[in-house]
């Protein structure tokens, strides 16, 4: 506790001293709070940008005001009320178990739920990513898969010896799609399956982090992501107490590796790039970024989860890829999700290493307590062996064979509506996409109005900010309703340009209201709100 003191002591003895002047004027204390709102104002400018510093500190002093904060509760509170006032069956929702078990009854009840959900087919955006007449024998297959091993769990190797094995080959035939057979590689790639590209995102941070400190003796682990980059970046950060950098993008809305240069510093664990960013489906340059990782010695990690059962074939198929795997220099992580493209069942993704030296970070090993010996790959402890069952049987099934005639149908579904986008007057196409995400946005009216008149005629689009934008994600479900969405796509933005203004129970004045308000830190508040009751 004395050496505590004395060190606070001393900081700030040497704060006051560089604030000489200022302490002569207003005194000490005040002087040092003065300072540290100086130094607290700085780093917010640096992370955030001047403006929006400016704006988050006048909020915050804005909040002191008795009753103001009072005042933007209640506010928030009306809003996520509103938003929840469309869900009136939630009062009908079971909260205890029934008195007496129904039995069969139960599947009864699950099939006249499942008719009140929305209707997804060829309408969504993603989501789904099976489509057409197979579909439905699809399912049954993977269901049928999943079923015969729904009682497994991969964390007792000894019992569920298959599954493990299928865990195994799920990411070797993975890593084999993502360079592990280019000779670059050094054929050392590994990995593990996990629930989602979220948790394969966590894990390769974790990892990173882990063997930066192993490796540089890093104590204060900062990563620099693209604006572009998901969000499940944030979410490790956040988990895993690292400081994030977020980089401007280019005009082509590529990471900015000039710009993810500027952030490198001695903290840097991990630089991060996406094959393609979830909001325009445009590949970063990750040749670009494994030389800077390189050349700093820091780790490359990068998003495949939407491409990495796209991109290896539609290379194959002839069209004009970046490079964006294993066979770049300098990366040494990879995320792709079995689930989308691959046409696993939900809750499948692969993460994989460059070599086992890194994985070996992601895995946690337990001496100490009293139930014995534990070590754990991923974040799970116990995981569904069914769902890897699942992901082998939907790969097993289309082969390379089946993989390369579904590329080809949606990068010519993505071609032609790209191509219908841009002749509709008054849209644009935000970029130019690589892949199978089209976004488009429109300087001439609201586009999240245009946005729900589409969701009247029953699409299902994502929004998107920073620009302003929505876009689709084409999968094997819009195969045959390009047409179709293409013109309730010009129809809409005829009745927006006719009558602008927004239609009741649309989105458009949350998202726009959101986009302009300056206090990004309410709107962040606003969200976990809505999400704490919507649990």
């Amino acid at each position: 506790m004395e050496g505590l003191v004395a060190e606070l002591r001393a900081n700030a003895n040497a704060f006051l001293s560089h604030y000489e002047p200022l302490v002569l004027v207003v005194g000490p204390l005040s002087a040092l709070l003065v300072a540290w709102l100086m130094q607290s104002f700085l780093f917010s400018a640096r992370e955030k940008g001047a403006q929006a510093a400016v704006l988050g500190f006048g909020m915050e002093l804005l909040k002191l005001i008795p009753g103001v904060k009072f005042i933007m509760e209640s506010e928030k509170k009306k809003i996520v009320s509103k938003l929840h006032s469309g869900n009136k069956t939630r009062a009908e929702w079971r909260t205890e178990l029934p008195p007496v078990g129904l039995g069969e009854a139960a599947l009864d009840k699950l099939r006249e739920d499942k008719t009140k959900d929305s209707t997804w087919q060829g309408k969504c955006s993603g989501a789904v990513y099976i489509g057409g007449s197979e579909s439905e024998g699809h399912f049954k297959f993977i269901n049928e898969a999943y079923s015969m091993f729904s009682h497994t769990n991969p964390l007792h190797q000894d019992l569920f010896r298959s599954v493990t094995r299928y865990e195994a080959e799920v990411v070797a035939m993975t890593a084999a799609l993502l360079g592990s057979k280019d000779e670059s590689s050094g054929g050392q790639i590994c990995g593990n399956m996990t629930s989602g590209g979220t948790e394969s995102i966590l894990l390769a941070v974790k990892s990173s982090r882990d063997y930066m400190k192993a490796k540089k003796g890093i104590t204060r682990p900062e990563m620099i992501i693209a604006e572009s980059a998901h969000s499940a970046y944030d979410k490790a950060a956040k988990y895993f107490g690292i400081k994030i950098w977020r980089a401007r993008v280019n005009r082509e809305f590529q990471a900015d590796v000039n710009e993810i240069r500027r952030f490198v510093n001695k903290n840097t664990i991990l630089i991060v790039g996406s094959a393609p960013g979830f909001p325009h489906g445009i590949v970063d340059p990750i040749q670009e970024l494994g030389e800077l990782a390189t050349e700093f010695g820091v780790c490359l990690h990068v998003d495949l989860c939407l491409g990495g059962f796209v991109l290896p074939f539609a290379r194959k198929l002839g069209y004009s890829i970046p490079p964006f795997d294993f066979s770049v220099k300098g990366v040494t992580s990879i995320s792709a999700d079995v689930h989308k493209y691959g046409l696993a069942p939900k809750g499948t993704s692969v993460v994989l290493y460059r070599d086992h030296e890194i994985r070996k970070h992601q895995f946690v090993a337990i001496t100490e307590w009293s139930g014995g010996l534990y070590v754990s790959p991923t974040m799970a402890g116990s995981r569904p062996g069914g769902l890897i069952a699942g992901a082998w049987a939907a790969m097993m099934s289309l082969g390379m064979e089946g993989y390369l005639e579904n590329t080809r149908a949606i990068m010519e579904a993505s071609k032609k509506i790209r191509k219908g986008i841009e002749e509709i007057s008054g849209l644009f196409v935000i970029g130019r996409p690589d892949m199978t995400v089209v976004a488009f946005g429109s300087n001439e009216v609201n586009i999240f109005e245009v946005n729900d008149q589409m969701s009247v005629k029953g699409w299902n689009l994502n929004a998107l900010q920073k620009p302003n934008g929505l876009h689709i994600c084409v999968t094997l479900q819009h195969l045959a309703v390009v047409d179709d969405f293409l013109k309730d796509l010009k129809e809409s933005m005829a009745t927006v340009k006719k009558n602008p203004g927004p239609i009741a129970g649309g989105l458009a004045p949350m998202y726009g209201a959101a986009g302009k308000m300056p206090d990004r830190g309410f709107v962040e508040d606003l969200l976990v709100e809505f999400m704490d009751n919507s649990c």
